[in-house]
Order: C-alpha cells, then sequence, then structure tokens
C-alpha cells in the first residue's frame, strides 16, 4: 500500500510540477507579450506628443500645457502623463497622477541623462502602472522629459485568470492519475512486484535464481535481466566513483581555499610549512597615540598568504613597522591575521646600515635593474654584497632555528632578495624540501654575467629543490646562464639540473589572483558597474570615457610611456579631447634610491605637462593620485574604467592586469597590456602592445575606446576563465605538489654554503 501511495505521489508531482512549468511559461510568454504590445503603443503614442509638448514648453505656457496634457490624457488607454524638466521637477501633471507618485521614477532619469526613449513597470499604489519616458529638448539640449503612464493592471488580471484555468485543470488531471494508477497497480503489478521482492530478498541473501516467476506477457522481464546485473553494475559504480575521485584531485577544476587546503594537508602529510620573504604580511605602525597592524601594498603578500591560511605555517619576514617590535611575543612570534589567527609570523629584525647595503642597494640598485631590461645600470657595490650575504645568513639561522624539532620540514623562500638562502638552509638541514620563487624575470645569460657575483648567487639558488619562475622563458634563461657560468650537469629534457650531486628542478609556475576576493571587493557579484562620471566628478573632471593605470612607482612598469600614449592618443583624436581622462593610480616605491626619486620627479612632470597643453576648466586629460589605496578603492577604478593600460617595460607578471579582469565579473573593459609583461602569456585577448611605441600605444586606447559590447564581453570572458581557472590557490597547489612530489635525496656537501657561510 505504501509502495503504491509512493508511486502515485510521484506522478502526481511529476504532473504537478510539469503543469506548473508549463503554465508558467505560459503566463510569462503572454506577459510578455502583452508588455511588448504596451511598449509598442508607447513608444508610438510618444513620438506624436513630444513634439508637441517641446513647442510648448518653448512657448513658456503652462497653462497651455496642462490644458493640452487633459486633453490627450484619455487617448490610448493612458492613465496619466507628467512633465519633468532636467533636475526631475514635474511642471505638469494630469489630475490621476497628482498624488500619485512619491519619487521620481527612473526611467525618467535614465531618460534625461541618456537622452533616449526609457521604459520601466512601477507600482506607486495597488494598481500597476507602466511608464515610457521621452527626453525633451531645446534645440540639442536636453530640457526634461515626457512621462507617460499606462494602466497595466489588466496584464496582471491575464496571468491570474490563466493560473485558475492552469490550477482547475491539474485538479481534473490528479484525479485521473490517482484514480487509474491505483486500479492498475491493484491489478496488475501488486502480484508481480510481490514475487519480484521476494525473488531479490533470496538474491541479497545469496540464494541466486535464474529469473523470479513472470506473468506470460513479460511485461517484467528487462526488470528481471537488470537485476540479473546488479553485482555488475555495482562494481562498475564503484569503479566509476575511484575513477572520480581520482580525476577530481587532478582536474582542471576550481582552486578554492577549501580544496587548497585539504590539497595541502595530504601533500604535506603533517609536515610543517615555512615561508621565507623580504615583506611581512602584517607590519604595526604608530597612529598618533595608537598602534595599527596594516598590510603592506605588494603583490607578494597577495599571493602567499592563501598558503599559509591553509596550513598552520610560519612565514618568516623582516619586521620594518616602527611597532614591530612592540607586538611580538616570545622568541619574535606574532600569530596573524590580526582579527583571526592561522599562522605564525616570525620576525627579523635588520639595522639600517644592513637594510640599505642588502636591501636598497645590491637587491634593488643591482639584482632588480640587472634582472628588468628596462635600461636602468645596475650598481653593484662590495659593501652591499657583503650586507646582503649578512642577510641571507641572519634569514637563515632564523628559518633553521623555526625548524628545529621538526622532520622533513618544507620551504618557500621568496624572490631575489633570498638567492643565498637555499644553498644555506640546505646545509644545516639536508632533510628539508626547498623550493625559492623568483618573482621578476630572469635575464639572458649576457645580462646576467655583469653581476660580478654571478657564480655564488647561482650556487646559493642550486641549493633548491626546485626554482620556479613565471613564464618557460625565465626558465631558459636560468638554465642557459647555468649551463655557462658553472660546472653542472643539465637534463634538458627534465629541466633540471645537477651541480655537486644535488638535483635542482627548474619549473615554470604562473602567478595569479584570488578571483572572487576581487569580485568582493569590488561589490556583489554582477553588480551594476561603477557611475564613471560621478567617479569622475570626485576628481573635479567632467568626462564620459576613463583609462585607469595602477602600479608602484618603478620605471619597470612604463608610467611615462603610458602617459606619452595617453598624450598621442589626445592629439591623433582631437574628438575625444574633452571626452577621455587618464587616472594614474601610483603608490610610492623605494623613495631612498635616486632613480626612483628622479622617476616620481618625471612622472609628475609629465602629467603636468600634458595636462598644461590640454586641460580645460572642467576637463584635464590626465588625473595623477600619487598614495597607496586600498584594494576596495581600487576596484572602483577597475570596474569604471573603459580600459586599463598595463605598459611594463619588462615584468615577470604584473597582477595589476589579472586584478582588472577579475574585478570585471561584468564583462566589460578591455586590457591593453604589453607584451613584455609574463601575463601577456596567458592573457591573449588583451591588446597587446609594445609599449616603446606611442603610436601603438595610442592606436589602441582608439581600439579600445571604440571597440563593440559584443567583442568586449568576448575577450574580458576570455581572459577572466583564464584568470579564474588559473588562481592564486591553483599556483600555490601546483607549487607545494611539485615541490613535495620531487624524490628525496641522500644528503650531501654543499661546498658553496660554507662558503658563503664563512662570508667567502
Amino acid at each position: 500500500m505504501r509502495f503504491s501511495v509512493r508511486l502515485m505521489a510521484a506522478l502526481v508531482g511529476v504532473t504537478a510540477a510539469v503543469a506548473l512549468v508549463f503554465a508558467y511559461f505560459q503566463a510569462k510568454a503572454q506577459t510578455r507579450a502583452l508588455q511588448n504590445e504596451l511598449e509598442s503603443r508607447a513608444q508610438a503614442l510618444g513620438a506624436t506628443l513630444q513634439d508637441r509638448v517641446e513647442a510648448l514648453l518653448d512657448a513658456a505656457d503652462p497653462a497651455a500645457l496642462q490644458s493640452y496634457l487633459v486633453q490627450v490624457e484619455n487617448r490610448d488607454s493612458l492613465y496619466g502623463i507628467i512633465v519633468y524638466n532636467d533636475l526631475g521637477t514635474e511642471l505638469a501633471t494630469t489630475p490621476s497622477l497628482s498624488a500619485a507618485l512619491k519619487r521620481l521614477p527612473l526611467a525618467v532619469t535614465r531618460a534625461i541623462s541618456e537622452n533616449g526613449g526609457r521604459g520601466e513597470f512601477i507600482r506607486p499604489g495597488q494598481a500597476p502602472l507602466y511608464l515610457y519616458a521621452l527626453p525633451l529638448h531645446h534645440g540639442p539640449s536636453v530640457t526634461g522629459a515626457l512621462g507617460m503612464f499606462y494602466d497595466a493592471s489588466y496584464i496582471d488580471a491575464g496571468a491570474a485568470r490563466l493560473w485558475r484555468t492552469a490550477f482547475w485543470t491539474l485538479l481534473v488531471e490528479i484525479f485521473l492519475i490517482v484514480l487509474i494508477t491505483f486500479l492498475f497497480i491493484r491489478w496488475s503489478f501488486a502480484g508481480t512486484i510481490g514475487r519480484m521482492t521476494l525473488w531479490m530478498k533470496q538474491w541479497r541473501r545469496g540464494v541466486t535464481y535464474a529469473a523470479p516467476p513472470l506473468p506470460d506477457d513479460d511485461l517484467f522481464k528487462p526488470l528481471a535481466e537488470e537485476v540479473r546485473h546488479i553485482t555488475t553494475m555495482l562494481a562498475a559504480a564503484r569503479a566509476a566513483a575511484e575513477e572520480e575521485a581520482r580525476l577530481r584531485q587532478s582536474a582542471e577544476s576550481l582552486w578554492t581555499p577549501e580544496r587548497l587546503r585539504v590539497h595541502v594537508q595530504s601533500k604535506l602529510q603533517e609536515r610543517p610549512l615555512f615561508v621565507v620573504s623580504n615583506r611581512e604580511p602584517y607590519m604595526h605602525v604608530r597612529n598618533g597615540k595608537s598602534v595599527q597592524a596594516v598590510v603592506p601594498a605588494s603583490g607578494l603578500v597577495t599571493a602567499l598568504e592563501p598558503v599559509l591560511l591553509a596550513c598552520d605555517g610560519t612565514w618568516i619576514a623582516h619586521g620594518a613597522g616602527d611597532a614591530d617590535r612592540e607586538t611580538v611575543g616570545p622568541g619574535d612570534h606574532l600569530r596573524v591575521p590580526p582579527d583571526n589567527p592561522h599562522y605564525t609570523l616570525r620576525r627579523v629584525w635588520l639595522s639600517s646600515e644592513e637594510n640599505q647595503g642588502y636591501y636598497f642597494g645590491f637587491a634593488n640598485e643591482g639584482l632588480w635593474p640587472l634582472c628588468h631590461i628596462a635600461h636602468t645600470r645596475p650598481i653593484f657595490r662590495s659593501s652591499d654584497w657583503e650586507a646582503y650575504q649578512e642577510v641571507n645568513r641572519k634569514f637563515a639561522r632564523a628559518a633553521i632555528a623555526e625548524m628545529e624539532g621538526t622532520d622533513g620540514p618544507v620551504v618557500l623562500v621568496q624572490d631575489y632578495h633570498f638567492a643565498l638562502l637555499p644553498c644555506l638552509i640546505k646545509a644545516e638541514r639536508p632533510d628539508a624540501r626547498v623550493a625559492i620563487f623568483w618573482h621578476i624575470p630572469w635575464p639572458n645569460p649576457q645580462s646576467f654575467g655583469i653581476c660580478p657575483w654571478q657564480r655564488e648567487l647561482l650556487d646559493g639558488l642550486l641549493g633548491a629543490d626546485l626554482i620556479g619562475f613565471h613564464i618557460q622563458a625565465h626558465c631558459n634563461y636560468f638554465l642557459e646562464t647555468v649551463d655557462q657560468a658553472l660546472e653542472s650537469r643539465i637534463d634538458w629534457d627534465r629541466f633540471v639540473v645537477n651541480r655537486r650531486g644535488h638535483r635542482t628542478h627548474v619549473r615554470r609556475f604562473p602567478i595569479s589572483v584570488d578571483p572572487a576576493e576581487l569580485t568582493a571587493a569590488s561589490g556583489p557579484v554582477k553588480s551594476p558597474p561603477v557611475d564613471r562620471v560621478a567617479l569622475l566628478k570626485e576628481h573635479g573632471v567632467d568626462a564620459v570615457f576613463m583609462g585607469v593605470g595602477v602600479d608602484r612607482i618603478d620605471y619597470t612598469k612604463g608610467i611615462p610611456e603610458r602617459l606619452r600614449g595617453v598624450e598621442r592618443f589626445l592629439e591623433k583624436h582631437p574628438d575625444y579631447q574633452g571626452r577621455f581622462t587618464f587616472i594614474q593610480v601610483a603608490a610610492p616605491s623605494r623613495s631612498e634610491i635616486p632613480r626612483y626619486r628622479d622617476l616620481t620627479a618625471e612622472v609628475e612632470a609629465e602629467a603636468s605637462r600634458i595636462n598644461t597643453r590640454f586641460a580645460t576648466p572642467r576637463w584635464k586629460p590626465i588625473v595623477y593620485l600619487q598614495r597607496l589605496h586600498t584594494h576596495a578603492e581600487i576596484a572602483r577604478y577597475y570596474r569604471a574604467a573603459n580600459l586599463c593600460m598595463v605598459t611594463s617595460l619588462h615584468d615577470g607578471m604584473n597582477l595589476v592586469a589579472k586584478e582588472f579582469v577579475a574585478s570585471r565579473d561584468d564583462e566589460r573593459g578591455v586590457l591593453i597590456l604589453s607584451r613584455f609583461a609574463g601575463a601577456a602569456a596567458e592573457l591573449r585577448d588583451a591588446l597587446i602592445v609594445n609599449p616603446y611605441d606611442t603610436e601603438q600605444l595610442a592606436e589602441a586606447i582608439r581600439a579600445a575606446l571604440e571597440m563593440t559590447p559584443e567583442e568586449e564581453a568576448t575577450r574580458m570572458r576570455a581572459m577572466h576563465r583564464v584568470v579564474t581557472d588559473h588562481n592564486i590557490y591553483r599556483w600555490a597547489a601546483n607549487l607545494i605538489a611539485e615541490l613535495t612530489e620531487i624524490r628525496a635525496e641522500e644528503p650531501q656537501p654543499v661546498s658553496a654554503a660554507s662558503n658563503i657561510a664563512a662570508g667567502n
């Protein structure tokens, strides 16, 4: 009996669902048809009334205008008419609407601001109304709007009638289904199902039969055949489940923090994780009498924190905040993030002399320009090299102290500040798995050969088990440099260097961003774009089109070249003067280095020169914002911009390009991207440019502003898919998986490490 009830309930449920779905779509189609018909009538009548109302407004005769509205109120089923000025104030209205509206309808606002007819359904009271608004003109200027209101209640009434008919039809169908099903089950199924159930119970207990007793018509023969193969299907299902689990682990599906957490735990297998970087994820600074925790502006922090959040690891970094010493506990440790601690920050203290020589000197006046082909001469001083070695030794001692008492630790060393660190760590902890990710480009062997200490740097790096770069070209250059500078065996098929019995794997790991975080910073998913005009007005600019650039002030970013590209665009296309403004968000960086101070002055001078040349009282072509901005602030510019320019002269990746793409979940906006940025290898649907070619930059701006919405959406959709699929969590997962899967070696003496440790 219960089976019969369930079967009837299922049939009734399916039938009801199908009937309701059909009724829903039928009602929706009918409503849409009636709405379209109403919109067409409104447009036709609006075209007739518009000229007459404009003429009466020009005549400045309110009485005549009011009289005319009353005369036409009953035409074409009109409910009422209102005439607005350009501020949305009612100038004239028919009596039926005198107290119906309590706020200015959106369609009126849009008709005035967009200079076109706009419609919407509203419900100011009990009855629904349809409003169609047309702009009113005096010459070329929009002076107000004409709002025509129609009674749309007949549309709801028609839908209600259709639903009532569907309801009574459904009741009749349900009654017939229940009756027929009950009779059919009673006459045809009950005995057979009983025998089949008994047979299946016996089969489950291990007693097998060739087939259950069936009626002469063999109605249940297919079911009997299927039951016979139950064991086969169960085995196949089990195999499919195992295969699905395997594919889920390796498939190209979306990586999330939770998936990364599970992945890291499975790969590390309780081994601790240590990250070493110059930049700390949180620094404490004094703000008056209080101490504030801030997140430094750094793509490195954005990239690495999800890894530490996924497992309770330790981040070793330079404590640079003026209140950092006050906030650490025993052992210079601090649990972070401050509001929800998930991992440990170990701060290392450097003297001002050490920081000057190691960071500003050797790292940023030597290695940075050496690795970036941006035509800035690298400076190498013996004193800077000595400071660089000492700081690397200091961080090595801190890392080794943190690893004490742990078995098989996993270490991720970050960037060009610590080229010597992998070898130093391996000398003391050969059981550690050490990877270093080189976030900047690696130059060709001839360029790197300029460095007087290239052999020492290469030996330090080759202490790692794994070296990561953004793109394959940097991997190739690194191996070529090793091949020319050191005695080693290179396996070019596997990209492995064998140096003094130690194998170092060289791999490509293009870094990325967290699209979900950027979307959250910019607002709700699929939220409407930021009001571009309003955002520009915040900076005292009246413009229609907007471009944006977001960078640290660095000579590798091509900011002066970008500004000259904007200047050339306005020269070639003067019709965009007064209509297009470029906002350059520039974060101050390394101001202690003379080259950076000179660049800051150069960028300011270029922006001022271009503005002097083109600016008007209400418009200027360049808005230059030289200060640190939060992610939420930058997201507003990303979402409002027609285009984003990333014109790096040489860049390992450039996360700004990916941040812009991730922020544009509205599938609008155009990315203009330098071919010298690593991101160009992945974001192929950007407009790829040579930043040194001013004419090409100008043409790219024109192409971006004149691109059709369809092409914009197609390009952005493709790039958004790349950034989403290859997000920061996948980068971290691939890096950790590659490191943990490298075969462990027998401990080997690392002679280079002893030389470095001794300061030779």
